[in-house]
């Protein structure tokens, strides 16, 4: 989780800027920022640091305190968790709208949970003039801190308090160099959320039945034989015609970022479907082409009539259909009998390790010369086109530099002629490789 790092939670009813306020802390616009009451859902996890220390800054879901819909219930839970789990709690209220029955309810809640708690009246944006926080008094919960998540003014001293409040750290377990950051994305409803909390063995992320709960893409950190996985559970996307507005809008670009800072990425898809759509193809696709190492889970297996060699049937349909996943190895799951969702881990490990692989410069050039032997290139305008040798310039993802007299003549299938070769030497299961053609003269 988050080792003996501090946390500090930030908790109040919707729309009192507790997003803002996050943003403001961590300098990055992480957490979805919107008008619209209820944005933020889930817990979300950042590391941040003030004055020289370090703490875990927590992200919630606005707590609707008495309402009984299931998503509301949900979120709140969530809130809960993540007062149970901080060294220190940031009770947001919204200074320019006054004490609201909601915050009353929550207050009480508060004073029970025996942790320190700052009470923060938001959106006092004319200091020290406004003096509208005093009235927050009354919620007994003492002095009322007066900001502007928005301008940052009174942040620093804010950030001051808190700092002061924190527990001392004794040790600090961060993301090391050893660490692998899973983006784990599909399209709406296809199981993301079950499928991690499956894995943790905790309900880490707020699940539901309405497609399109998880927003903000959040981190969870897990150990696995002396490895740390941090899991980013990430909103589903969908097909640009259906993101209707701004809030599904930045979801899909931030995961789309998620995916372009990711090692690996687990890709659900909805097995019961009985095929590959379109908009699984393009996230696919997206990963792939980002570089990333790619695990493949059919999820909702357990929702599929099957025999023997319905599974064995169904990868080879799709592998003929799509060429690259022929390299992408393939898992039938489910998230909710948790059938071979451990399995999932080895994988993980195995294609990161491919995505990192190097190949010795003398074996790359010994197997672009028995490939090059079985299939020479085509002539270009009647010219022999010589290959001359190649070395690996870089991993994750692999990438070869191929040197030649016509370096851009080489037509596209020809290249994919190589990269099979190359394929068939090492397999890189898992990941893309890169063939770059360059100018080079005889060595």
């Amino acid at each position: 989780m988050s080792g003996q790092l501090p946390i500090l939670a930030v908790v109040g009813r919707p729309n009192v800027g507790k997003s803002t306020f996050f943003n403001r802390v961590i300098g990055a616009r992480v957490a979805i920022v919107d008008d619209q009451p209820g944005v933020t859902r889930d817990r979300n996890f950042a590391p941040a640091d003030w004055a020289g220390r370090h703490f875990f800054i927590v992200d919630t879901g606005g707590v609707i305190e008495g309402s009984d819909e299931p998503l509301d219930r949900a979120v709140r839970e969530q809130a809960f968790a993540a007062v149970t789990e901080s060294d220190v709690i940031l009770f947001l209220v919204d200074g320019h709208q006054g004490v609201h029955p909601l915050d009353e309810k929550l207050a009480e809640v508060l004073r029970k949970s025996q942790k320190p708690v700052l009470l923060v009246a938001n959106k006092i944006d004319n200091l020290p003039n406004d003096q509208r926080h005093q009235e927050f008094w009354s919620l007994g919960m003492g002095e009322p801190i007066p900001v502007s998540s928005l301008s940052g003014k009174g942040s620093g001293d804010l950030l001051d308090l808190v700092v002061e409040a924190l527990p001392e750290v004794t040790s600090v377990d961060q993301e090391d160099e050893t660490s692998i950051r899973v983006a784990v994305v599909g399209k709406p409803n296809v199981g993301k959320s079950s499928f991690v909390n499956r894995l943790i063995g905790e309900d880490r992320v707020v699940v539901s039945d309405i497609p399109g709960t998880t927003r903000d893409p959040v981190d969870t950190l897990f150990r696995y034989h002396n490895r740390t996985l941090v899991f980013v559970d990430t909103a589903g996307l969908r097909r640009q015609t259906k993101v209707k507005d701004n809030l599904e809008y930045y979801s899909a670009l931030r995961t789309d970022r998620v995916v372009h800072t990711a090692d690996v990425c687990i890709v659900l898809i909805d097995a019961s479907e009985q095929e590959l759509h379109a908009q699984d193809i393009k996230i696919l696709r997206t990963a792939w082409e980002a570089g990333k190492a790619v695990v493949l889970l059919m999820n909702k297996w357990d929702l599929v009539e099957k025999d023997t060699m319905t599974g064995p049937a169904f990868e080879k349909k799709m592998r003929e259909r799509i060429p690259f996943l022929r390299w992408i190895p393939m898992l039938f799951t489910s998230a909710l009998t948790g059938q071979r969702i451990r399995k999932c881990l080895d994988l993980i490990v195995e294609v990161h390790e491919e995505r990192r692989r190097r190949i010795e410069t003398h074996e790359v050039n010994e197997v672009l010369e028995a490939v090059l032997r079985r299939q020479p290139p085509p002539l270009y305008r009647g010219r022999r086109v010589k290959v001359k040798y190649g070395t690996q310039v870089t991993v994750a993802p692999p990438t070869f530099a191929i040197f030649s007299n016509y370096p851009n003549a080489l037509p596209a299938p020809y290249i994919r002629y190589l990269e099979s070769g190359f394929r068939e030497a090492w397999g890189f299961m898992g990941t893309p490789i890169r063939l770059r053609f360059r100018t080079g003269r005889e060595k």
